[in-house]
């Protein structure tokens, strides 16, 4: 089946999902076919360098309170019930199911198949229905894409039903407010109605691998960016928003695996998707070129405005939302390897940007430390964007993308030790964040002391160099690293007080003391015995 496929082709492809339509349906659209319709359809506009621009509407980011899961014979002792993972029956599901078939049968629509996971083993067939062509673009972008001859014979395991324009009633159809995203896994089936932020269909997939990998593949599925070495070494970067993984990971003497979702096999680490999503707020060319460059045409860029009289990108400007994105295929950075595979890691970072100034800006973890650090997922944000100096609020997010994962956060904790013990892998912890103090005091890290230690890690230049623990959070601090000054490795010896430095470092230990009572149940003694030293 080709790309030209007749109407009445298509027309079964939509009669599988349960939609039967006679309006106008739109099949396996190449990217300049899906501008070209977005700009007739009055619906987005180009920038000065071809890029599509939209803007979603009323929500500019995920909703995770409107995020449910049908509670069923497969999920109910099996998904880990919590803010996050919010249950509904699968009546509640299906009575929206069938209102979403209907509403979408009076459409046009634009529909795809794709699949997720570069690992042919693990491969996972999308059909992604939508009705409108800028977040078919999307879906192109970020799922991988098909050959004409894999088209032929094409079954969907999973299927996307995503309506921006379709508003559910919460008095009639058991949802919060009128957005939702709902996921049946015996259906196979996601539903996405009342917002046009495309990351959820995103978002959505990375939510079932995060079930079906380690739940029914014994694949750690992770929330990361991957590199390669030209000897072959991996390396994985763990972190929240903010704290440098898609910058981080993109360095030119490295090829880029993916920038956001991976497994982790016995013998690879591979991505999960075929594109980047990458955010645009105070974007430039010198500090992140890759995504700079990305900004082409066939590139999908949410909800940013132009300088006054112009039609180029203000990336400094937050008039719609911070969260400014961009999405566009794997291949359109000049460093990424496809088919986006690579070999177990060597090294492992997890990313934190401390506002605190606590953690030190390298630190090596044991096995217990490194559990105990990716269940917290720990970041801390400047709270607020006003002038003036703000107190810096602590998140923590388990496994460093909670909203994600539908089984304990055990699970994967568990599972990243015992590959940490098979594997050997170094595990690294990076404070991205401030030295010298807190912020409004002390400095943010300098992007270039960050790349020399990470380069020093990953080329062994500290295998052999003295290493001191951290009086309360117990990881190993290097003594000294090329390129980097001796007196930053320290935390304590930067701040003016260090008397004040233990007592903020008590404060934030026992932020994390707190933060994991709720974890301490699914969790090993090991994982247990790394929290921080707190003192009265």
């Amino acid at each position: 089946m080709s790309v030209s496929t007749m109407l009445e082709t298509v027309n079964d492809i939509l009669a599988e999902t349960g939609i039967h339509t006679t309006q106008k349906v739109h099949y396996q659209l190449t990217p300049t076919q899906l501008t070209e319709a977005t700009l007739q359809r009055g619906e987005g506009v180009l920038n000065d360098t071809g890029a599509l621009l939209i803007n979603t509407g009323e929500f500019t980011g995920r909703s995770p309170k409107d995020k449910f899961t049908v509670k069923d014979a497969l999920t109910a002792d099996a998904v880990n019930w919590n803010d996050f993972n919010i249950a509904i029956t699968p009546e509640v599901f299906d009575n929206m199911h069938q209102k979403l078939l209907q509403y979408l049968g009076q459409k046009e629509l634009w529909v795809r198949d794709a699949y997720a996971c570069a690992d042919p083993t693990y491969r996972l067939n999308i059909r992604v229905v939508n009705e409108n062509p800028w977040s078919n673009l999307f879906a192109y972008n970020m799922f991988l894409r098909p050959t004409d001859e894999e088209l032929h014979g094409f079954k969907p395991e999973w299927t996307i039903l995503q309506a921006p324009s379709f508003k559910a009633d919460p008095a009639v159809d058991g949802t919060r407010q009128h957005n939702f995203a709902m996921v049946s896994f015996t259906k196979k089936t996601i539903l996405i109605g009342g917002t046009g932020y495309t990351g959820e269909m995103k978002k959505g997939i990375f939510t079932i691998l995060n079930f079906i990998l380690p739940h029914q593949k014994n694949v750690l599925s992770m929330h990361c960016s991957a590199n390669i070495g030209a000897a072959g070494d991996t390396a994985i970067f763990f972190g929240l928003s903010g704290t440098g993984k898609t910058t981080l990971s993109a360095d030119p003497n490295r090829k880029l695996i993916g920038d956001d979702e991976h497994g982790w096999t016995p013998d690879t680490v591979f991505n999960f998707e075929g594109g980047c999503y990458a955010k645009l707020i105070d974007l430039s060319a010198e500090k992140e070129p890759e995504i700079y460059n990305a900004i082409r045409p066939g590139a999908l860029v949410e909800n940013v405005t132009f300088l006054p009289g112009t039609n180029t990108i203000d990336f400094a400007s937050k008039a719609i939302t911070e969260n400014t994105r961009i999405s566009y295929p794997l291949h359109f950075i000049s460093n990424a390897i496809e088919p986006s595979i690579g070999s177990t890691p060597k090294n492992i970072f997890f990313l934190t940007a401390d506002a605190y100034g606590i953690l030190p800006p390298i630190s090596k973890l044991t096995p217990g430390q490194a559990m105990y650090q990716f269940i917290s997922g720990y970041t801390a944000k400047v709270a607020g964007t006003e002038a003036g100096v703000k107190e810096p609020t602590a998140t923590f997010s388990a496994c460093f993308g909670a909203p994600f994962l539908p089984l304990h956060p055990g699970k994967y904790a568990e599972m990243l030790g015992n590959k940490m013990k098979d594997t050997n892998v170094n595990v690294w912890l990076i404070n991205t964040g401030w030295s010298g103090g807190p912020y409004g005091v002390g400095q943010r890290m300098k992007l270039p002391y960050t790349r020399a230690m990470i380069t020093a890690a990953l080329e062994g230049a500290l295998d052999n160099v003295a290493f001191e623990a951290h009086p309360v959070f117990g990881m190993q601090m290097p003594t000294t690293c090329p390129n980097v000054p001796s007196e930053i490795l320290n935390p304590r010896n930067t701040w003016a007080d260090a008397t004040y430095y233990d007592e903020k470092a008590n404060n934030l230990a026992q932020l994390f003391v707190n933060n994991f009572k709720k974890y301490a149940d699914g969790v090993s003694a090991e994982i247990l015995a790394a929290a921080p030293k707190v003192t009265a």
